[in-house]
């Protein structure tokens, strides 16, 4: 497993609140251990203490993005330095398939759970990944939805840094509202264009069709 993929743990704790909306699916015990996937033996440690344990570190992590989306990159790194301090990873090489006929395995950097408790272990793997995403990549590649009002959390792999949403759904969203706006202010315009156009009713203007005084 490349250390690139726990990066993905970050995004999916902070995104099981949306703020904005005052939602929240970090309700239970259930909902935390989804968080783990695939690695089933991490979620079975998973108590109903972690579930508030769960909460704080997601507000951490949102920190983390919420001060990379500012530009503030060294409050950034210094917040996800304080979680990395926290919870310290335990990294060891790890060959789970095979990479030729001869059966040699496939050699990788691993990071092992955290026997301790079940927000220990995520907190540690969830951390490290995106320590490894914001060096490899940078601290401008952490991103929070511009689709108001979202402001889901989101890795920025394009080529271009050109990421602004975080999902496909949400860009549709933003630019069928971009267009609505532009539509109305081009009405308003040609509103305002047309009434200008319209000849003068003024006094001045009716006064010569008007019968004089006395009916002459």
């Amino acid at each position: 497993m490349e250390l690139a993929y726990y990066s993905d743990y970050a995004v999916r704790l902070v995104n099981t609140e949306e703020p904005a909306r005052n939602k929240d699916a970090l309700t239970s015990v259930e909902a935390v251990r989804d968080l783990f996937g695939a690695n089933q033996q991490a979620a079975r440690r998973t108590t109903d203490a972690d579930v508030t344990r769960f909460r704080s570190v997601r507000a951490r992590l949102r920190a983390v993005f919420e001060a990379a989306d500012g530009g503030d990159e060294t409050l950034a790194v210094d917040l996800l330095n304080s979680l990395l301090l926290e919870f310290p990873v335990s990294p060891q090489i790890s060959g789970h398939d095979v990479r030729d006929e001869d059966g040699r395995p496939d050699w990788h950097m691993h990071l092992a759970d955290h026997p301790s408790n079940a927000t220990a272990g995520y907190a540690a793997i969830a951390a490290m990944g995106l320590a490894f995403h914001l060096t490899s990549h940078g601290v401008d590649r952490l991103g929070l939805c511009e689709a108001a009002p979202c402001r889901n959390a989101y890795l920025d792999t394009s080529t271009n840094r050109s990421r602004r949403y975080c999902s496909d759904r949400c860009a549709t969203r933003a630019n069928v509202a971009a267009y609505r706006a532009r539509k109305r202010v081009e009405a308003d315009r040609t509103g305002l264009s047309a009434e200008a156009a319209q000849p003068s009713t003024s006094v001045t203007d009716r006064w010569p069709l008007e019968p004089l005084a006395g009916g002459r």
